[in-house]
C-alpha cells in the first residue's frame, strides 16, 4: 500500500469523522432549541440584529445581565419572581448567548478570534433597552455580566448599579486551558463541534456543581436553565472568546471607574473561587466614590440563588439611594 494511498485514506476518514461530528452536533443543537425555546421577546436593534429580552413586572426599571456560559434563564428560574412585584424587570441574553445575536458579522466564524468587549455588549443591550422604553434603570450584572454592567454605567444612563460576584477588575495569572483553547483560532474551530456532539450529562452536572460550590444548585435548575443552549457551537465560541479577551478590557475600564458617581451596590460571597472577592469586589469598592460592599459569609459564585434575599436587599438600597423609592 503506497504512502500516497494511505494519506488519501486518512484524509477521507478524517473528513468522514468530521461530517459525523457535525451531523451529531446539528441534531443536539436542534434538540436544545426545542427543549429550551425563547421565553421572552425579540427586540430589533438595527442591522438585522436582535436581542432576546424577558420583560415582566411593574415599577422602576431593573435590567438583569447574566454571566458567562449562561443566558437569561438563570435569572428567570426564580429570581425574577422575587423582584417583579416591585420592579419592571428586563432580563437580557447577552450578545452571542441564549437567543441574542452578536453585534456584527465581525465576531462570527469558526476561525475568528474576535470578541465583543463589555462596552460593545452594553451598547447593544442599551439599544434594546431604549426600544423597550427604558431610560434610567438599575442595572444588575452577575459574574461576567458585572463587567457589562460597569461598562453600561460608564457609557450609558443608569440610576444605579448592582454588581453580584462581578468580574470587574484585572486578575493575576491565567484563566485556564479551556478558555485559551476556545479563544484561539484553531481551537475555537475544532473543539466546539466535539463538545456540542459529545458532552455528557455527568460532565454538565459537574461543571454546574463547580460554579455553585460550596452551595448546591436549586432543585430543577439544570433542567430549566438550558445547558444545551450554551453548548451550541457558536455559543461556545462566543462565550470562550469573550471570556478569554476580557482582562485587557477591565484593565482599561478600571481606570475610569472612579468617575462612576451613581450608587453602586456590590454583593459577593467570600467562598467564591470562580471570581474571588478580594481580587474583584474589594478592590472595586476601593475605587468607587459611592459604593457599598456586602460580603456573604460562606457563599460561592451564585449569590442570587444561594442568598437571593441579600441581592434583593441590595437592589432596594440602590433604588432608595437613586431616589426611585
Amino acid at each position: 500500500m503506497s504512502v500516497r494511498f494511505l494519506s488519501v485514506l486518512t484524509l477521507v476518514l478524517a473528513a468522514g469523522c468530521s461530517a459525523l461530528v457535525e451531523r451529531r452536533a446539528d441534531t443536539r443543537e436542534a434538540e436544545a432549541v426545542r427543549e429550551w425555546p425563547p421565553v421572552g421577546q425579540f427586540v430589533d436593534v438595527g442591522g438585522g440584529r436582535r436581542v432576546h429580552a424577558l420583560v415582566t413586572g411593574s415599577g422602576p426599571d431593573l435590567v438583569l445581565i447574566h454571566g458567562a456560559s449562561g443566558n437569561l434563564r438563570d435569572f428567570a428560574f426564580d429570581f425574577v419572581d422575587q423582584v417583579k412585584g416591585r420592579y419592571r424587570v428586563i432580563a437580557f441574553d447577552r450578545p452571542g448567548l441564549g437567543y441574542s445575536d452578536r453585534p456584527s458579522d465581525a465576531f462570527g466564524g469558526a476561525f475568528n478570534t474576535a470578541a465583543e468587549s463589555p462596552a460593545q455588549q452594553a451598547d447593544m443591550l442599551w439599544q434594546a433597552a431604549e426600544k423597550l422604553g427604558v431610560t434610567r434603570p438599575i442595572v444588575l450584572g452577575h459574574s461576567y455580566g458585572g463587567s457589562v454592567a460597569m461598562a453600561w454605567g460608564l457609557d450609558h444612563p443608569a440610576a444605579a448599579l448592582v454588581i453580584v460576584a462581578g468580574a470587574t477588575m484585572p486578575w493575576p495569572g491565567e484563566l485556564g486551558l479551556s478558555y485559551t483553547v476556545l479563544g484561539s483560532s484553531l481551537g475555537g474551530a475544532v473543539l466546539p463541534p466535539l463538545v456540542t456532539a459529545f458532552a455528557g450529562e455527568d460532565r454538565i452536572n459537574s461543571a454546574v456543581a463547580a460554579i455553585f460550590a460550596p452551595d448546591q444548585p436549586p432543585a430543577g435548575y439544570l433542567q430549566y436553565v438550558g445547558p444545551g443552549l450554551t453548548l451550541r457551537r457558536e455559543s461556545l465560541r462566543a462565550n470562550g472568546r469573550q471570556v478569554d479577551s476580557l482582562r485587557p478590557h477591565v484593565v482599561a475600564m478600571s481606570q475610569r471607574y472612579p468617575a462612576i458617581t451613581i450608587p453602586v451596590e456590590l454583593v459577593h460571597g467570600d467562598a467564591d473561587n470562580t471570581v474571588p472577592l478580594d481580587v474583584h469586589s474589594r478592590r472595586l469598592d476601593a475605587l468607587l466614590p459611592n459604593s457599598t460592599l456586602t460580603v456573604l459569609n460562606g457563599v460561592g459564585h451564585m449569590p442570587h440563588h444561594a442568598r437571593p434575599q441579600a441581592v434583593v436587599a441590595a437592589i432596594d438600597r440602590a433604588a432608595r439611594k437613586a431616589g426611585l423609592r
